[in-house]
């Protein structure tokens, strides 16, 4: 999923010894509802460093963070395909000719990523090679993938109610 983002960050795991990112910012902004606004929090506190203001400490922070979601992401998509399969197997039990909600979930999804990592590249290409592309694609690839997350988020517990 992340071929761009892993292509783009290759130098900031060497930061992970000057600086120490923890999700609980992020976590602690969602577990009171705060949805989008959650997003970057971590990864500004992380910033918010001695060694977070460089090039590399920005990078490593957004990339930390895009890892947070990325994983919240990949959960929320096992279970909501679950539940599409669910209810893809009731529709043919019941003899609905519908639509399947699985494969098209598949199928967004695959786009969505693809759009993605388009977009993000673009982001990087506004840096005309500057070393602020780096930190400037990580951010693009975290926002997007944790405004993903929500929406599928939100989708499985619309499902639920």
């Amino acid at each position: 999923m992340r071929a761009v983002a892993a292509a783009l960050i290759i130098a900031w795991p060497v930061a992970a010894q000057d600086l120490a990112f923890t999700p609980d910012a992020t976590e602690a902004c969602l577990a009171t509802g705060g949805g989008e606004t959650c997003i970057g929090l971590s990864a500004q506190a992380c910033i918010d460093t001695p060694d977070g203001y460089t090039t590399v400490g920005m990078g490593y922070c957004y990339a930390q963070e895009l890892d947070f979601w990325d994983a919240r992401l990949n959960a929320v998509y096992r279970e909501l395909r679950a539940s599409e399969r669910a209810i893809d197997d009731e529709m043919t039990e019941l003899g609905i000719l519908a639509l399947p909600r699985a494969p098209a979930l598949r199928d967004m999804q695959r786009a969505w990523i693809e759009y993605r990592d388009a977009a993000c590249a673009y982001e990087y290409s506004q840096w005309g090679g500057g070393t602020g592309g780096g930190p400037a694609n990580a951010a693009c690839l975290m926002h997007l993938t944790a405004e993903q997350a929500l929406a599928l988020e939100a989708r499985l517990e619309d499902r639920q109610q």
